[in-house]
């Protein structure tokens, strides 16, 4: 029995807000390069209202959702009268290529999304699994480098072609129409060879979205010549600054990171990464407190303090709010050492 009908059966159906997602499907997964190298899913999710767009997830946050959902409703939850048996999510697995651990999982994931969100309606309005299926800013900035599983979707919107005295058409991202195309859904664009398509966007490398006789949808890149192409996007890879010191050397380096600005790494994956960056295996990580001092970071309590230190202050357009001091691990000279305290923390620092 199809979602809708089961919950019409009950009779709530038409009470959930549209925005509710009602079904997803991964259409890919692909690797990324965070604190370290990761592959996350890509995933289109359906809403009731008719809704449909793309969010991004790791398994780890799978697991941390049925996690929340285990203690909440899990059928050992005794004191929950609604408690029931949740499906089945795939188990961590330790070991073997993350490439092909991350593809077998997607049948598996596939069916654990499907019979989730056939959950009664309340299970649905659970916030977590709500921003769980939520287009956040991060995933809208997402570009997907392949849609293998799944067909480019497009958003409907009006022909760009205006009658305003002020749009100018030489100027507008646009292609010519080599072939003739018919589109074999009524989310593809239909055109004749010699037509000028207006370019909305770029889906990904093998779909563009444009607009030809008041008719919006996307169309293969091959059948068309671009005349004036679309301007390049604002990347969606974010960075970390990182100051560096020791005796002879002093220099401020920004490391590409394709994590989301609110995440907080691990201290290992942290250490692991500054390591690879600066191709030394002797220097500690730091950070600038309130006051100015560099604190030294050795565990992910440390790093969690850093970060929600960092989230209080100013911070540059797609840069982390906190930002890392490089220092050789013997080097104490760099901590406050004054009079109350700061030489002994540094000496205890040494010591960990």
């Amino acid at each position: 029995m199809s979602l809708p009908r089961q919950l019409r059966d009950k009779s709530d159906f038409d009470q959930l807000p549209n925005e509710v997602p009602v079904s997803a499907n991964i259409a890919d997964a692909q690797e990324k390069s965070g604190f370290t190298s990761y592959y996350v899913f890509v995933i289109e999710v359906k809403t009731k209202g008719g809704g449909r767009y793309l969010i991004f997830r790791r398994y780890r946050q799978f697991y941390a959702l049925h996690s929340k959902l285990e203690e909440r409703y899990g059928a050992e939850n005794k004191s929950n009268t609604f408690a029931f048996t949740l499906p089945v999510l795939p188990g961590k697995v330790y070991v073997g290529a993350k490439k092909e651990i991350a593809e077998s999982r997607i049948p598996i994931l596939n069916i654990y999304m499907k019979k989730l969100l056939c959950l009664p309606s309340w299970v649905l309005m659970d916030e977590d699994l709500r921003l769980f299926f939520y287009q956040s800013d991060f995933d809208c900035e997402q570009v997907p480098k392949g849609l293998r599983r799944l067909r480019p979707r497009t958003r409907r919107v009006k022909s760009i072609v205006s009658q305003a005295p002020g749009f100018d058409r030489m100027a507008a991202p646009r292609a010519e129409a080599l072939f003739d195309f018919l589109g074999t859904s009524t989310l593809e664009l239909n055109f004749k060879k010699g037509d000028l398509i207006y370019l909305l966007s770029r889906i990904n490398k093998d779909w563009l979205e444009g607009t030809v006789h008041n008719a919006t949808g996307i169309f293969p890149c091959a059948f068309v010549k671009i005349i004036q192409d679309l301007p390049p996007e604002e990347g969606t890879i974010n960075w970390l600054r990182c100051y560096y010191q020791d005796d002879t050397v002093s220099s401020i380096r920004d490391i590409s990171v394709e994590e989301d600005l609110s995440s907080t790494p691990l201290f290992k994956d942290l250490m692991a990464l500054m390591r690879r960056e600066f191709d030394r295996d002797d220097i500690v990580l730091n950070y600038r407190d309130s006051e100015g001092d560099l604190i030294r970071l050795v565990s992910d309590q440390d790093v969690e303090l850093m970060v929600s230190q960092g989230r209080r202050r100013p911070s540059e357009k797609h840069f982390f709010p906190w930002k890392l001091h490089i220092t050789h691990q013997d080097d104490l000279s760099v901590y406050n050492t004054r009079p109350g305290g700061g030489i002994s923390q540094a000496l205890a620092m040494k010591g960990r």
